[in-house]
């Protein structure tokens, strides 16, 4: 049995299309999930505090609380704003710089982060309708906590002349550093989802779930968290699909190339066998073997195939015209291509003799 002819680049690619579609979709299958249990979660209010309460082992698995941000002790205190304080603060010291890229052939930006620090105090989100509070646990853990920006600035880089020829020969120009600081302002509306339990000392607390659902401390309202969650599921989607049809239409590609290559191995056989067929047919309309002799005496070197000069020529090739070989030997040939012209062979004509 013939193998299937796919190449090793060809082979690469279905695998790496049917992976990535994998990958992509089971993204998207858990990201619809959480667009679920969002859709699904309860809103903290009184009666779910009451409902908590009440709860054995005092845990919510998925609940959502909006609130503004309220620090437990001290408030951390901008470093480049006056009267400017946070529960999160984030500083970040990026150098920026450019690189020659040789395939490119231009300067290519690059950024690189120099210092990263991250700072956190305890806070709780004070919900407007009822006043309750809720200590949230371990922010840094949950998604979608995008931090405000409350100072910016890039100090540009000075270069002397030595300098200057040193960057182009050693293929880096250094731009210069931003220096950034960004807040979780006290005052700021979160939207927070998480598990909410109760504790022993009677305090309220959302923490990330302990079933592995993904946990959410948002700036946006729930329904524009809810919007941005069924966003992501739909990108996932779209490309675990893009990738599918791809691998889809390669599988497609290459069993149209096996087909056709079937279908010309069949018909090449089929002409073997007919031209078989009235070879014997032709032997049989001889009238005596010395007839036979005399005609392969007269005609051995003007009707003998070029190629194996032994059998008669026995077909016309089209569309050039030639009688110039046996069957057998246009078959052996490495290319269609006729052995007195090498114009291409369109199709070939079975030769009768009498």
């Amino acid at each position: 049995m013939d193998s299937i002819p796919i190449s090793l680049l060809e082979l690469t690619c279905l695998g790496s299309s049917v992976a990535l579609s994998g990958l992509f979709f089971y993204i998207y299958k858990r990201k619809n999930k959480t667009v679920g249990k969002l859709k699904d979660a309860p809103r903290f209010d009184e009666q779910l505090s009451a409902i908590l309460n009440a709860t054995p082992g005092k845990c919510l698995r998925y609940v959502i609380i909006e609130g503004a941000v309220q620090p437990l002790g001290e408030p951390l205190r901008s470093q480049y704003q006056e009267n400017c304080f946070g529960v999160i603060q984030k500083l970040i010291l990026k150098e920026h710089k450019l690189v020659w890229n040789n395939i490119a052939r231009s300067w290519m930006d690059s950024e690189k982060t120099l210092h990263q620090r991250v700072y956190t105090v305890p806070f709780d989100l004070v919900t407007a309708h009822a006043g309750r509070s809720v200590r949230v646990l371990s922010p840094l853990e949950a998604s979608s906590l995008h931090l405000e920006v409350v100072h910016e600035k890039f100090h540009q880089a000075m270069h002397g002349f030595s300098e200057i020829i040193g960057n182009y020969l050693s293929g880096e120009k250094h731009k210069g550093v931003l220096e950034t600081e960004e807040m979780v302002k006290v005052g700021a509306m979160l939207t927070g989802v998480g598990e909410l339990i109760l504790d022993t000392d009677g305090v309220v607390k959302l923490r990330p779930p302990s079933d592995g659902s993904e946990y959410f401390l948002s700036p946006s309202d729930f329904e524009s968290l809810l919007g941005e969650q069924e966003g992501h599921a739909g990108v996932w989607r779209v490309l675990a699909a893009l990738c599918g049809l791809a691998g889809a239409a390669l599988l497609l590609v290459v069993a149209w190339r096996h087909y056709n290559r079937l279908r010309e191995k069949r018909e090449r056989e089929e002409r073997r066998r007919e031209f078989e067929r009235m070879s014997l047919e032709g032997l049989g309309v001889r009238q005596s073997a010395g007839e036979e002799e005399e005609e392969r005496d007269g005609e051995i070197t003007e009707n003998t195939c070029v190629i194996c000069m032994s059998r008669p020529r026995g077909c016309v090739l089209l569309n050039c015209g030639h009688v110039c070989c046996c069957f057998r030997c246009y078959q052996a040939l490495p290319s269609p291509n006729c052995p007195i012209c090498w114009s291409a062979v369109s199709r070939v004509v079975t030769l009768y003799q009498a």
